[in-house]
């Protein structure tokens, strides 16, 4: 006699699937498969990331981002050092916390000015003239900042 399967045609081909003969009834199970963990999946995702990232960012954008991640580890250490050791100096933690605050948020908005895909938004700025606000910025946040230290 023929068999028929009980599964519907639009059922996945890995489901476990029952035959129906007149006399027995056997059940096969459905083939093992090994999903991907999450920590392997994050992994693929942070080396696509990343193999994207050293590809495809310029050089000068790579510099920035690299002095943005110095600029956050100094702002760590700066306020560890705080919590760990005292402010008795109050005004200088202020004074070197905002200023590494101040340098980073500039260098971020250096970072947007300069990135080609953002030319469009950009359109009056070239990368120099982008600089030479950074540069001209970074001057008076550190004027601000020194003066605030008394």
């Amino acid at each position: 006699m023929a068999r028929r399967s009980v599964t519907p045609s639009g059922a996945p081909a890995t489901a476990a699937t029952t035959t129906v003969t007149p006399s027995t009834t056997t059940s096969t199970p459905a083939p093992k498969t090994t999903p991907a963990t999450s920590s392997n999946a994050f992994q693929n995702v942070f080396d696509n990331l990343l193999q994207h990232y050293l590809k495809a960012t310029p050089q000068r954008t790579k510099l920035l981002d690299a002095f943005m991640a110095f600029l956050v580890a100094v702002g760590v250490l700066q306020f560890l050092y705080c919590v760990l050791a005292g402010n008795y100096p109050f005004n200088a933690f202020l004074s070197g916390f905002s200023s590494t605050v101040g340098q980073f948020v500039l260098t971020a908005s250096l970072r947007i000015q300069t990135t080609d895909t953002n030319k469009s938004d950009f359109p009056a700025v070239s990368p120099e003239r982008a600089f030479a606000d950074y540069v001209v910025c970074s001057l008076i946040l550190h004027f601000f900042c020194i003066n605030f230290i008394n």
